[in-house]
């Protein structure tokens, strides 16, 4: 399935300045957002990846940003259920608030019209939701930071804001296609291999610091007893996708019988 991109930045193609930008933002939405709400420190821009394996059941997300603690934010999700990617200003509710929407039977795009209708300041917010069936969409808000923009193909989305290019996204999805074609790739490696590419093409134009890793599973947890097959974070590092991939290469080793390649 060819994936569908979705570009934003402002509707212009002329670069900006990082103050014209914000002076671009307050004038886009002087009702819903006041320009006190806008606050750097609360800003996850980053790229993401939400996807489904429909050989194993799994539902994951992998992301990588220039903020702290990025794992703290930004991924969601339940097994049998779905996978959430909220960042841009998140609105970490979006998180908790879409996966209940998913388990009462809404299909990915509809829970994001209802998270982002529900949102007067939606245009600030980028989300991905993939659900337990595989459906995949992605929201790019017109006050994101550019670049920014998102990827839907089957079974997964790719999302990022503030990236140094476009092609970071593209970069991101050839990778995860390419690694999911491989045999005894596991989804964890192809998202893992996302991340990678989309760093080499430039990822976050403002650097590196944080990544995080999340798959879920039906009884995937530690001796069966929850779905968090793998939950790993990189909070503050130089490298933060290299350190991401040595931990996830450790929890194969300590975790041998749980990860199950592919089933």
């Amino acid at each position: 399935m060819k994936a569908s991109y979705v570009i934003n930045c402002f509707g212009q193609t002329r670069r900006l300045t990082m103050v014209a930008l914000l002076l671009s933002l307050v004038r886009v939405l002087p009702d819903e957002l006041p320009a006190e709400t806008i606050r750097e420190d609360a800003l996850v821009s980053t790229f993401s990846i939400v996807a489904f394996d429909p050989l194993t059941q799994e539902l994951g997300i992998a992301v990588q940003s220039k903020f702290f603690g990025v794992g703290s934010v930004v991924p969601w999700a339940k097994a049998g259920v779905g996978a959430i990617a909220t960042q841009s200003y998140a609105n970490v509710t979006y998180g908790p608030n879409g996966l209940n929407h998913l388990e009462s039977g809404l299909e990915a795009a509809a829970v994001i019209e209802k998270l982002t209708s529900e949102d007067a300041q939606s245009a600030t917010r980028q989300v991905a939701v993939v659900d337990a069936h595989g459906g995949a969409a992605s929201f790019t808000g017109e006050a994101c930071h550019s670049w920014a923009g998102h990827v839907v193909g089957q079974h997964y989305a790719i999302q990022g804001n503030l990236l140094a290019v476009q092609k970071v996204v593209e970069a991101m999805d050839r990778a995860f296609r390419q690694t999911r074609g491989q045999s005894k790739r596991s989804l964890a490696d192809a998202l893992m291999a996302a991340l990678a590419a989309g760093q080499a093409a430039g990822g976050d134009k403002r650097g590196r610091q944080s990544a995080a890793l999340l798959v879920v599973r039906e009884g995937g947890g530690y001796a069966g007893f929850n779905d968090r097959f793998i939950d790993l974070r990189v909070e503050d590092h130089p490298k933060p996708i290299d350190e991401l991939q040595r931990l996830l290469d450790m929890h194969k080793v300590f975790y041998k019988r749980s990860d199950r390649t592919r089933l």
